[in-house]
């Protein structure tokens, strides 16, 4: 596991690479957020942004997804994975705001929670993005730079490593590092092709250092 000055060291350079790093989904607003994201689930931000494009024309508010039928609305999104169950969770949810928050998206992370299609991942995304509240996400990019890094361990739950991060990256800090850490798994510790023999944490980095030797054991055949 890493130290203090080793986390220290990994944290500025994510911030070195990306230092604009934020939010891809495009949103005007909270509401539009909340449907970003949870549209988000097993599913890449350019794919929603195409989608959300010309369902952010045509839905402004909770009440205009109420207006239509669930089938309209399922075709609406229907290129984007879990598309039937997405378009469930976001008419209970615009019923949710309508009848519980006067038709706003609520701003701390327990209420937004309570909300159908919303779990902590997203709470915890539109609280940072929308409300400017401290957190740190937890996606599939954040887990994967976190494991391989050894900030946190391989058995880790979700719950488990935002926890982790939560203790070990400094609060004012939680948001920006849980962007540069998307992006940095995205555009650079990628899933299937880390760019393991240019990157600045390959001395630090175990899983960098077993990808190396194995490269370096498959070219030598």
């Amino acid at each position: 596991m890493l130290n203090k000055a080793q986390i220290r060291y990994c944290l500025d350079v994510m911030k070195e690479m990306f230092p604009e790093a934020e939010c891809e989904l495009v949103h005007k607003n909270p509401f539009e957020l909340v449907i970003a994201v949870a549209l988000s689930a097993q599913c890449t931000d350019a794919l929603v942004n195409k989608v959300t494009k010309g369902l952010f024309e045509k839905y402004k508010t909770p009440e205009d997804y109420l207006a239509v039928s669930l089938e309209e609305l399922q075709q609406d999104i229907r290129s984007i994975g879990l598309y039937r169950n997405k378009a469930k969770n976001i008419q209970k949810l615009s019923q949710m705001l309508i009848d519980d928050y006067q038709g706003e998206v609520p701003s701390s992370k327990a209420e937004l929670e309570k909300l159908a299609g919303v779990g902590r991942k997203t709470a915890n995304v539109v609280a940072s993005v929308a409300f400017k509240e401290p957190a740190i996400a937890v996606d599939t990019h954040v887990e994967r730079v976190s494991k391989r890094l050894a900030i946190c361990k391989w058995k880790d739950s979700v719950i488990e490593v935002e926890n982790t991060l939560m203790k070990k990256v400094p609060k004012e800090e939680w948001s920006d590092t849980h962007h540069r850490m998307i992006f940095f798994g995205r555009y650079h510790c990628k899933a299937r092709n880390p760019n393991c023999s240019e990157c600045k944490l390959l001395d630090i980095c175990r899983e960098g250092k077993k990808r190396m030797k194995v490269r370096e054991k498959d070219m030598s055949v």
